[in-house]
């Protein structure tokens, strides 16, 4: 499948857009004043431990406190693995205590960062952990004989092996003096002994550096900072596959050709500066599929078409046939309509970057044939997405439970905010709830205080109501309250807001 890589820079962001046949799957936005922290090491203090909670919340210097669950704590793990009882927070840490921590999660919402302390450092054919005795090899690479040659290319740099368990994870009894664990990553796979052994010795270059930072840091303090987006794009996601990376900027350009050249020669040949009057991202016409994703309905081909709410808690999707008749029989409408949905929700869920829980509300098919059919598409079109999918069987209401991983903020979030006059709700109240709400506040301010007259302060579709279709009730309050009522419009109000001033 071909794909390309556009890389749009400006001094504010970067833009990274994965296209695919022509077609744009994924795109990434980073910020120069809100970079990602995923992946960045810190040298952080407890602030608080909750043993009732099994977590604690850490300070990294950031603005909230980041949160450190026991699950993601490495003395857990390893407790764990060698048979030892249950562990509470309490007994590893204390208020106070200094603790080297990764960025697994940025924050998201109102939530703070999540950290762990199992530390793993990237680079384009393994990750480090340097805590670890271990060695990993991705269950991507299938063929038994190049697992066996990576496996041995590993241990004979240095890494701790004993017997595999089965899924690809390699557990060392006693290499106590291993200059650390290894995961081999997919991109690995035919990359020559000299190659992987150039990651092993820059890994451990680098995480001496970090030690050598953290030395010297006062908690709390960022030790390692994670590469730009621009540069850890072609390191984690420029597979063999892509057939070329353009960027739009000269500068930019020349730094991640030094960084290749450095780092993945074999890729050189496909970086390309673009250097067009028109856009770069119009070639694809991504700017316009940026903001159709920002839309909550998607139309399908056929006439069809998905509906997304994207919530705090979960991710909704509802399929409808729309316009889409078909030429047979309902069910056969039903069931071309969910497959093609299939695919566009697997698209969308990259393009949205939509993560956590997803439900999606399939059109309801009689025939169990269909239903797996249209399943089996599901998990095909999610193949290639870069983060973890889990995808479950059709429930007996019809729907199927999707978990994505999430660790970034979506699409969404980055580029917009809550709407300032509904609050996110997506609603607000009509003219005439807000004419019967300023009614009873009259009502409870003239019990309240002493006043001569009232003037009520709102937005113009409110006050034309109050003086147009309830005028009648506006002259029977006045008559009861024994008191006359002036309105003002003011031009900054929402439709939902008012005052009314005693005079």
């Amino acid at each position: 499948m071909a794909e390309e890589i556009l890389i749009n820079v400006t001094p504010q962001e970067t833009r990274v857009a994965f296209i695919e046949n022509g077609v744009l799957q994924e795109v990434i936005v980073e910020r120069n004043r809100r970079r990602g922290l995923v992946g960045n090491i810190y040298l952080g203090k407890v602030s608080r431990v909750l043993p009732g909670m099994g977590a604690a919340f850490v300070e990294i210097g950031l603005q909230r406190t980041a949160f450190l669950h026991i699950s993601d704590i490495l003395a857990v793990e390893q407790a764990s693995a060698n048979g030892g009882g249950p562990i509470t927070i309490d007994q590893i840490l204390r208020e106070g205590q200094e603790i080297l921590v990764q960025v697994a999660k940025d924050p998201l919402g109102t939530k703070g960062a999540r950290l762990t302390t199992q530390i793993c450092i990237p680079s384009r054919y393994l990750v480090f952990m340097p805590h670890s005795q271990t060695i990993g090899i991705s269950q991507r690479i299938e063929n038994e004989q190049e697992r066996a040659r990576l496996r041995d290319i590993l241990t004979r740099r240095g890494a701790g092996l004993a017997g595999d368990n089965g899924d690809g994870v390699i557990n060392a009894d006693a290499a106590q003096s291993s200059p650390g664990g290894f995961i081999v990553r997919t991109a690995a796979e035919g990359i020559d002994e000299e190659s992987i052994a150039s990651d092993v010795e820059f890994l451990q270059r680098l995480w001496q550096s970090i030690q050598s930072h953290i030395s010297q840091a006062t908690a709390p303090a960022l030790v390692h900072d994670d590469l730009p987006l621009l540069l850890r794009t072609v390191r984690d996601l420029a597979a063999r596959e892509v057939e070329v990376i353009r960027v739009d900027s000269r500068e930019n350009y020349t730094r991640l050709k030094e960084f290749v050249q450095e780092f993945i020669p074999d890729l050189g040949e496909r970086i390309e500066h673009y250097p067009g009057e028109r856009p770069i991202f119009d070639l694809y016409s991504v700017e316009d599929e940026i903001q159709r994703a920002l839309e909550r309905r998607v139309d399908l081909k056929s006439g069809g078409h998905l509906i997304f709410d994207q919530t705090e808690a979960m991710t909704t999707v509802d399929v409808n046939t729309g316009a889409f008749v078909g030429h047979r029989n309902l069910e056969e409408t039903i069931f071309k309509t969910n497959l093609e949905a299939a695919q566009a929700i697997a698209r969308q869920l990259r393009l949205r970057n939509l993560g956590g829980i997803i439900i999606v509300d399939f059109i309801d098919m009689a025939d169990p044939d269909h239903q797996r059919q249209v399943l089996r598409a599901l998990e095909r079109s999610l193949e290639r997405d870069h983060s973890k999918v889990v995808v479950s069987e059709i429930t007996s209401l019809g729907l199927v439970q999707i978990t994505r991983k999430r660790t970034r903020e979506s699409l969404e979030h980055v580029l917009c905010e809550p709407c300032p006059t509904c609050q996110g709700r997506g609603s607000i109240k009509t003219a005439e709830t807000v004419c019967y709400e300023i009614f009873r506040e009259i009502l409870r301010e003239v019990r309240q205080f002493e006043t001569q007259k009232l003037l009520v302060v709102a937005a113009r579709e409110v006050v034309d109501r109050l003086t147009d279709e309830d005028s009648q009730a506006v002259a029977e309050l006045e008559e009861f309250i024994k008191r006359p009522i002036q309105f003002q419009v003011e031009p900054m109000y929402s439709p939902e807001q008012f005052d009314v001033v005693l005079l």
